[in-house]
């Protein structure tokens, strides 16, 4: 788990995590400053009492909970409620490290407190989000995808942090098709064979016969077709409006939606305080809160658990449904190589 920006409510529920016992049988490699986590049990009114090593000792962990330290943001250099590429820094760094572990086979998931986009571009102008982020870190040839979680409805998307206005140029039939092609596989892996997938239009009415724009009828159309044909149980395309009101009928266990508001909307509407963020394609699963770092309460004791709580024992299910990896040999420099360290944002 990388604790997330230290300037919201990151730390706390990171803490509040750690004390909970619906985890207390699980084993949590913990990886930030230990001055933020105690920062943050603070915060949440909790007392953790875990072992912390440092980075060159994750070969040799203990069982149950750890904190592997990274000394790279003093919680007393903090200003809570807010950006700085301090935080922005610190949470990159946390991010890429545990990605390594898991990566490395140490770790089976990854998970991580709420980040602040603003603070990371602050620290690292070139962020974009984090499927890019992964992507460099784990020097992979496939990008994965965004999934938001709730027990009755999945949401996956086609297209994710982008201006609404490059939406339709990006879509493509293969891209859908990509998109329905790992719904299927992820869902399959976290043990729902056959999800049925309703995918959402663009337009209003489905385009209304081509009236209202020709994406569906010329490209999404097209890859629902071709999705079928290799087993693929999808529909649509479905105007947006109604889409949602028939997954949560029992219809469909997943929506497909072509852009991030798109299924947001919805998925918040229905379940803010226990939806998932699982991001899937990369051979082991992260997962987060499908909130975000809450600055206007931070530091205050109030930040809720259940998403995050959810968010852990989603983790922990998937991955303990998919095979063993092999562990393979951990850089020297895990936490640090390839990220702009906090120390280095705090110098200048």
């Amino acid at each position: 788990m990388a604790i997330g920006d230290a300037g919201g409510v990151g730390p706390e529920l990171a803490a509040k995590l750690l004390a909970d016992p619906a985890l207390k049988d699980q084993d949590v490699v913990v990886v930030g400053d230990a001055s933020v986590l105690k920062m943050g049990a603070s915060h949440a009114g909790v007392t953790l009492d875990l072992p912390v090593v440092s980075a060159d000792q994750v070969g040799s962990l203990p069982s149950g909970h750890v904190l592997v330290d990274l000394g790279n943001i003093p919680a007393d250099t903090v200003t809570l409620g807010g950006s700085s590429p301090e935080t922005g820094a610190a949470s990159l760094q946390n991010f890429a490290a545990v990605l390594r572990l898991a990566k490395a086979g140490i770790a089976d998931a990854v998970m991580f407190t709420p980040f602040n986009k603003h603070s990371m571009r602050l620290a690292r102008p070139a962020y974009v989000d984090e499927i890019g982020f992964i992507d460099r870190v784990l020097d992979t040839d496939r990008s994965g995808r965004e999934f938001n979680v709730l027990e009755e409805v999945w949401n996956a998307r086609v297209t994710s942090h982008i201006p609404l206005s490059e939406v339709a140029s990006k879509m493509s039939v293969e891209r859908i098709l990509g998109s329905l092609r790992l719904t299927h596989e992820t869902m399959t892996g976290a043990g729902k064979p056959n999800p049925r997938i309703g995918v959402a239009a663009l337009n209003p009415h489905a385009g209304d016969g081509r009236n209202f724009g020709t994406e569906d009828d010329d490209i999404i159309a097209p890859a629902v077709a071709a999705g079928v044909a290799e087993g693929i149980d999808a529909k649509g395309p479905i105007p947006s409006d109604t889409v949602f009101v028939r997954a949560v009928r029992g219809e469909f266990d997943a929506v497909l939606t072509m852009y991030h508001d798109q299924g947001q909307i919805a998925m918040k509407l229905m379940g803010f305080d226990r939806g998932v963020t699982l991001i899937a394609g990369y051979g082991f699963p992260i997962v987060t809160p499908a909130h975000g770092t809450a600055f206007d309460i931070a530091g205050k004791g109030r930040a809720d658990l259940g998403a995050t709580l959810q968010a852990a024992l989603l983790g922990a299910r998937l991955a303990a449904l998919n095979p063993a990896r092999d562990r393979q040999p951990l850089p020297a420099d895990w936490a640090t190589a390839g990220v702009e360290g906090a120390q280095a944002a705090m110098a200048e």
